[in-house]
C-alpha cells in the first residue's frame, strides 16, 4: 500500500530557500477559498490546493457530484416502487448510460473548478495559487513539494480531509476504488462490494444498486448508518437489505485478484468475488500532511486541529497568534454548511486583525443538521432517544398516518421528536423517509432560536395534504404529552 504521508514536503532542507512573504495564506480551496472576497482585497494571499482538481472535496468528490448521482437513482427506484401505485414499469425499459451521467456531473464540476482557478490566478492580482502539497516548517512558515517557502502573519488551515485507507492486506490497482476515484469510473462494474456502513457507503450503494449493478455491502456492526438514532438505524439497514446485500458483523481481512474477479476474504471465512471493491470506511483530516504535530499544533485523537470558538488553532491549549483553522480539518461535523459557518467566523477575525473581540463570539448558528441521501432520506439533528434524558418526550409520527403517506402508500417513513419536558424545546429530531432533508428544516429553525414546541404547529398554516403535514403531527403529539 502507498504510504498516505507521500508528496509530504522534506523540511529539514526548507529553510535553505529564502521564504516569499504575503499578508495571509490559506491552505485549501474548498470553503478557504470563500474567504477572498472584497474584505481581503488590499491583502497578498497565498492560495494553496494541492487537489487533483481545484476547488475542494465538495465540487469535486463529495456532496455535489454524489448528489447528481443520486438523483438519476432515485427516479429509478421511484420507479420500481411504482407498481404499488397501480403504475408498472418493465425492468427492462430502464436504461442506464453510465457515460453520459459520468460525464454530465464532471462536465459540469470539473468547467467549475477550472474556471475558479483561472479566476483566481487571473482575475485577482493580490493572489497567487500554489498546486503543491505544502507542510508547516514553523506555525508561521510553510514548505511546499517543490521546496519553496512560504511566510504570512496569518494562515488559515482549511486542507480538509481525504478517505480513509482500507485496513487489510491488498494490492492496490484497478478496481479497488475510493469515494474520489470511484465515479469517474470509464464502466459501471457487474458487482460491487462496499466496505463500511455510515453516509458515504449509503449513498453509493444506492447508487450502484439503482444502476443495475449486484452490491454487497458489509459492516462490522449490527446494523448500518450506527452512529444514529437505532429506529432510524434499523429502519434503514431494513430497507437497504431489501434493495442490496447487506452482511453485518463482518470486516475485510484481505482482497487478493483471481483471474478477473476481486475475491475479498472477511473475518468471518466468508468469501465475496466482485469487480470492483469501494472503500467507503470514513475520512482522515489532512494534518499529517501538512506536518501539524511537529511544529506543536494541538491535535485530537483522530488527528484533527484543536481550535477555539474563533476557529483559532491551539498549541499547548493556547490560541497560536494569526493562524487559523475550518472545515474537516478541524471539526467534528464533515459537513459543507458547517465549513461555511466556520469560514464566516474566520474571515470575521481576519478583518477584525488583532482585536478579535470587535468581530464578537460567532458561535454557531444552532445545532447542526445532516442529511443522507440514499434508497430512503434520513435527515436529522441533535440528541437520539437513547441520548436524551430519561424524562425527556419522545414521539414518532409515521409518514403513513397522513394524507401524503396514503397517497404514495408509504409504510417506512416517519419522524421522530425528541423534546425537553422541562420547557418543551427540541432537542433532536429524526427523519427517515422521502423528502426528510427538506421536512427537517422546520424543526432546525424552531431549535435553533430556542423555542418551545408549545404552540408551534398552529402558529402557522400547513398545507394539505403535504409531506409537511408528519412534522405538524409530530409537534401536536409532543404538545399533548407536555400537558400530561
Amino acid at each position: 500500500m502507498a504510504c498516505p504521508c507521500a508528496g509530504v514536503p522534506d523540511h529539514s532542507v526548507g529553510s535553505a530557500t529564502p521564504a516569499l512573504e504575503f499578508d495571509i495564506i490559506i491552505i485549501g480551496a474548498g470553503s478557504g477559498n470563500t474567504l477572498i472576497g472584497p474584505e481581503l482585497a488590499g491583502r497578498s494571499i497565498a492560495l494553496i490546493d494541492d487537489g487533483e482538481w481545484f476547488g475542494g472535496t465538495c465540487l469535486n468528490a463529495g456532496c455535489i457530484p454524489t448528489k447528481m448521482f443520486v438523483a438519476p437513482a432515485t427516479i429509478i427506484s421511484e420507479a420500481a416502487d411504482a407498481a404499488q401505485l397501480g403504475v408498472d414499469v418493465a425492468p427492462q425499459s430502464i436504461a442506464v448510460d453510465w457515460p453520459r451521467m459520468r460525464d454530465r456531473v464532471f462536465g459540469r464540476t470539473d468547467k467549475l473548478s477550472r474556471a475558479g482557478q483561472r479566476n483566481r490566478e487571473l482575475k485577482q492580482p493580490n493572489v497567487t495559487v500554489f498546486r503543491e502539497t505544502v507542510g508547516f516548517e514553523d506555525p508561521h512558515t510553510l514548505v511546499s513539494a517543490s521546496g519553496q517557502r512560504l511566510h504570512a502573519a496569518r494562515i488559515v488551515i482549511a486542507a480538509g480531509s481525504r478517505p480513509a485507507p482500507l485496513l487489510a492486506a491488498y494490492e492496490p490497482g484497478s478496481g479497488i476504488h475510493d469515494s474520489d476515484s470511484i465515479m469517474r469510473m470509464d464502466d459501471l462494474p457487474d458487482s460491487l462490494l462496499v466496505i463500511g456502513g455510515g453516509a458515504v457507503a449509503a449513498e453509493f450503494s444506492h447508487v450502484f444498486s439503482a444502476f443495475g449493478v449486484a452490491v454487497t455491502q458489509v459492516v462490522r456492526g449490527e446494523r448500518l448508518l450506527a452512529d444514529l438514532d437505532d429506529t432510524v438505524a434499523d429502519r434503514f439497514t431494513s430497507v437497504a437489505r431489501d434493495s442490496w446485500t447487506v452482511l453485518t458483523g463482518a470486516s475485510v481481512d484481505e482482497i487478493d485478484r483471481v483471474d478477473d474477479l476481486l475475491v475479498a476474504t472477511l473475518d468471518t471465512g466468508e468469501q465475496v468475488a466482485v469487480a470492483s471493491v469501494l472503500v467507503a470506511t470514513g475520512r482522515i483530516p489532512n494534518t499529517d500532511t501538512l506536518n501539524a504535530a511537529a511544529v506543536g499544533f494541538d491535535l485530537h485523537g483522530d488527528g484533527r486541529l484543536v481550535v477555539d470558538s474563533y476557529q483559532r488553532v491551539l498549541a499547548g491549549g493556547s490560541p497560536v497568534p494569526g493562524i487559523f483553522a475550518l472545515g474537516d480539518v478541524s471539526s467534528p461535523w464533515q459537513l459543507k454548511h458547517v465549513a461555511n459557518q466556520e469560514a464566516r467566523t474566520v474571515l470575521a477575525n481576519l478583518v477584525a486583525g488583532d482585536d478579535l473581540e470587535s468581530a464578537g463570539d460567532h458561535a454557531r448558528p444552532g445545532p447542526v443538521p445532516a442529511a443522507i441521501f440514499s434508497r430512503v432520506e434520513v435527515a436529522h439533528f441533535g440528541l437520539t432517544r437513547a441520548e436524551a434524558p430519561a424524562d425527556a418526550i419522545v414521539v414518532t409520527r409515521e409518514f403513513g398516518s397522513t394524507a401524503w403517506g396514503w397517497a404514495h402508500e408509504d409504510t417506512l417513513g416517519a419522524c421522530t421528536i425528541v423534546v425537553d419536558r422541562s420547557n418543551g424545546s427540541l432537542l433532536g429530531a429524526w427523519i427517515v423517509g422521502t423528502l426528510a432533508s427538506v421536512l427537517l428544516q422546520p424543526l432546525v429553525m424552531a431549535a435553533s432560536s430556542g423555542r418551545s414546541i408549545v404552540g408551534l404547529a398552529r402558529s402557522m398554516y400547513w398545507p394539505h395534504p403535504a409531506a409537511t403535514e408528519v412534522v405538524e403531527n409530530a409537534l401536536l403529539d409532543a404538545e399533548k404529552e407536555l400537558d400530561k
